[in-house]
């Protein structure tokens, strides 16, 4: 499989609108015309600074890696230079690549990630982790004035055992998520974890950012579906005890999930697994407003349910998703005019409402058992069902959205996302700030919308996706400021600095801010424990340096430990 340099996923696959027609008037509608933007033909044409590696030190590595495990050409490092967010798409479309890795290497096994740090600690080369390369929010893009090692992790992807006993599997962390999902369904498991990215990301990456599945109200977060983990770090190899609980101190799975490689590479780690799924039962309802639907949304977590899907699109959201459905024709025209005038009797409108995808899976009697306590809240809510249609469409698309993002990019449309997650009692103050900030930065030629992806008992997630013609020659500059705007918001009203995205380079300038500077110095605390010379991912999460961070006592302010 070929993979897109420009883009996202499998080169030669785009994204299917089956009415293009009326999908592009919906777009010129709300945001005019706009230009087609070109894009260079192939990497050959990119032109990066030399390596800055001295060649007695690629020799080194040479011996690590075997002869074709080092890659030093100008069209091989590009694309490990970069992840997939909107700020890398636009550059490496241009040819631009400001930051490149100055070698990348491919391993195959734990000890060759531990004999290349040890090497990179001595030369004093930063070392990135690199999996799918997915990352959206700068996390694999070099930083720092020193040269850059580029660790390709995809060799580590075996399933080394599973254990049907505890319901648990080792597997290495550069595995991709579609190969372990194949090799656990064999057995009659699952883990659950189904990000967006599925298809191209590695476990490694998902543990390193603690990233979210569509379906991690059931089945969790990535950092709850991980018992034990190996870490390889600067002088040392951290195995954590694979045990179900333990109260021996700090958990040091949880302090490694999230580091982003800024303390080390993950290699290895234990998964609980679950029972694959008899009984998938996905469905679809319509409230008047969002509002109504968070207020359900809310009613449902607080019942003890864990849907396998909770996903309710704002108004603005509901409206984009009809407008990229087919036209109905013939006698499909006339069941849509009857089920409208059935929704108008009852005082809905579809493009004026806001669609919940609603499932469960499981055994069919506990799927059963969940609805019967669902549809009681669902009807108080005075929602009204849509029938399981439009949970088979969502299931059926849930890895399509990046490649639409390309089609937009191609006409010169400005598209990214960002998310956070907030109380419930704070959900519709923040929903609406974020998007006010974001409509204000944008300008009138923009769409802005929202869903709720992931919900809890005391909150849940804000996922937006923004629309704008692109400021031709300015699109960073737009980009960025854009992206201010909607973090400020984010940070200002009590929302995660990111719910599932991660850190990166590009959330760092708002960390301090968002954990305070005894969080800022307690983090760089444990960098400077485990990589004192600052060689692993610099640049990324961590709002200070190690050499930057204060002192405890020494911070300029009172500590707020009481």
């Amino acid at each position: 499989m070929t993979s897109k340099w420009w883009g996202w996923g499998e080169e030669g696959k785009t994204y299917h609108l089956p009415d293009a027609d009326h999908f592009w008037a919906y777009v010129r509608a709300r945001l005019g015309s706009t230009e087609a933007a070109s894009r260079i033909e192939s990497l050959e044409s990119i032109r990066l600074r030399p390596p800055r590696l001295p060649e007695r030190l690629l020799s080194t590595l040479a011996g690590v890696t075997g002869d074709q495990g080092i890659l030093t050409d100008d069209a091989d490092r590009a694309p490990y230079s970069v992840g997939k967010g909107y700020k890398d798409l636009v550059r490496i479309r241009r040819g631009e690549v400001p930051s490149p890795t100055d070698a990348v290497a491919r391993l195959h096994a734990e000890e060759q990630v531990t004999r290349l740090i040890d090497m990179a600690v001595r030369e004093g080369v930063a070392v990135i982790p690199f999996g799918g390369g997915t990352s959206v929010v700068g996390g694999v893009e070099p930083a720092g004035d020193g040269p850059a090692l580029t660790v390709d992790l995809r060799g580590l992807s075996r399933v080394v055992q599973i254990d049907r006993d505890s319901a648990t599997a080792v597997v290495e962390a550069g595995i991709l998520g579609p190969e372990l999902e194949r090799e656990l369904n064999a057995t009659g498991f699952t883990l659950g974890h189904y990000p967006q990215s599925f298809e191209y990301s590695t476990l490694g990456g998902w543990i390193a950012t603690r990233s979210a599945g569509q379906n991690s109200t059931m089945y969790g977060k990535i950092e709850n579906r991980v018992e034990a983990l190996h870490l390889c770090y600067p002088g040392g190899l951290l195995v954590t005890p694979s045990v179900p609980a333990a109260a021996a101190g700090p958990d040091l799975v949880q302090v490694v999930c999230g580091s982003e490689g800024t303390l080390g590479i993950i290699t290895q780690a234990t998964l609980r697994l679950a029972l694959l799924p008899r009984t998938r039962d996905y469905r679809g309802y319509l409230f008047r407003r969002f509002a109504d639907g968070v207020t359900a949304s809310r009613e449902l977590m607080q019942a003890g349910l864990h849907p396998a899907v909770l996903r309710l699109s704002d108004e603005a959201e509901t409206e984009s998703t009809l407008a990229m459905r087919p036209q109905p024709h013939g006698g499909g025209a006339i069941i849509e005019r009857a089920g409208r005038w059935y929704l108008a009797g009852r005082g809905f409108r579809l493009e004026s409402g806001a669609i919940m995808i609603l499932g469960f899976e499981g055994e069919e009697a506990t799927v059963k058992r969940h609805w019967s306590t669902a549809e009681p809240i669902l009807k108080r809510s005075g929602c009204v069902s849509l029938g399981r249609g439009p949970g088979r469409a969502w299931e059926r698309s849930r890895f399509e959205a990046p490649y639409l993002r390309d089609l937009l990019l191609d006409h010169g449309i400005m598209v990214d996302t960002l998310e956070t997650a907030t109380p419930w009692d704070r959900y519709l103050a923040l929903h609406a700030a974020i998007g006010s900030a974001l409509r204000q930065a944008l300008g009138e030629r923009s769409v802005v919308m929202a869903h709720l992806s992931h919900a809890y008992t005391d909150g849940g997630s804000i996922y937006y996706t923004f629309l704008a013609p692109q400021e031709p020659g300015r699109e960073i500059e737009q980009w960025e400021r854009i992206k201010v705007a909607a973090t400020d918001a984010i940070v200002l009203n009590g929302g995660a600095l990111s719910h599932h995205h991660g850190i990166g380079a590009e959330h760092r300038p708002w960390m301090e801010s968002y954990v305070g500077p005894d969080g800022a110095w307690l983090l760089a605390g444990i960098k400077t424990a485990l990589d004192p010379r600052g060689v692993m991912n610099p640049g990324k999460l961590l709002p200070n340096s190690p050499k930057e961070a204060p002192r405890h006592g020494e911070r300029g302010e009172p500590s707020r430990r009481g």
